[in-house]
């Protein structure tokens, strides 16, 4: 067939507006693309912020880890004193009590025993030999717990293998403490320990008429 020049014209008016449309999609895809590479920009940006606040965050952990480590042994360093305070508040009057009241010859603070690589603490030991043959521990606390009674007891069942020398005395435990509850005392005086408590600055036997205690 032969082209008109309506063809023609009608050719270039499609032309015309296809390559609108191109420009047009064209424009939307820079649009788009700016869009993204702004998105991106911003992201970038919120990552340095995310990076800058991760980076000042250890560094605030570091410094609070320094300071709890520093409490922490500031904190060690009060109970330990706290803990020798008791110690040395409870000797003079323990001192008086198991010389007076239980015929004691020797009495020794802080009796420190090593054996096969296992060491045995003891806070107050005190003994005598000839016809009594017998020796007492001591464990002072300032605040006495359940687990008071666990860790005398462990102390006076591992005694002799540390003191062989001991092996034929009999041996009775004292749970000393400044701070103990009424419930906590009766399972002490149950368990046939001596309980030691403190009045007016001095450590005294409190245990009823009746009590027995256990031979260990």
């Amino acid at each position: 067939m032969a082209t008109t020049s309506e063809d023609v014209w009608r050719l270039l008016a499609e032309l015309t507006t296809a390559q609108k449309e191109t420009d047009r999609q064209l424009k939307e895809t820079d649009k788009q693309l700016k869009e993204v590479s702004q998105q991106q920009k911003e992201t970038e940006l919120l990552l340095k912020e995310v990076s800058q606040q991760q980076k000042e965050n250890a560094q605030q952990q570091k410094e609070t880890d320094k300071q709890l480590k520093e409490l922490g042994k500031q904190i060690g360093g009060l109970g330990a004193k706290f803990g020798s305070f008791t110690e040395g508040l409870a000797l003079p009057s323990m001192e008086t009590i198991l010389r007076q009241r239980f015929g004691m010859e020797v009495v020794s603070p802080s009796v420190r025993a090593s054996k096969e690589g296992q060491h045995l603490e003891i806070d107050v030991l005190a003994y005598t030999n000839g016809e009594l043959n017998t020796a007492y521990i001591v464990e002072v606390k300032s605040h006495a717990r359940e687990e008071s009674i666990t860790q005398l007891k462990s102390i006076l069942q591992r005694f002799r293998r540390f003191f062989p020398e001991h092996k034929d005395k009999k041996l009775y435990g004292i749970l000393a403490a400044v701070d103990l509850s009424p419930e906590l005392r009766e399972k002490i005086l149950q368990e046939g320990l001596y309980v030691a408590r403190i009045h007016d600055q001095v450590f005294e036997l409190d245990i009823p008429d009746n009590f027995q205690p256990q031979t260990y």
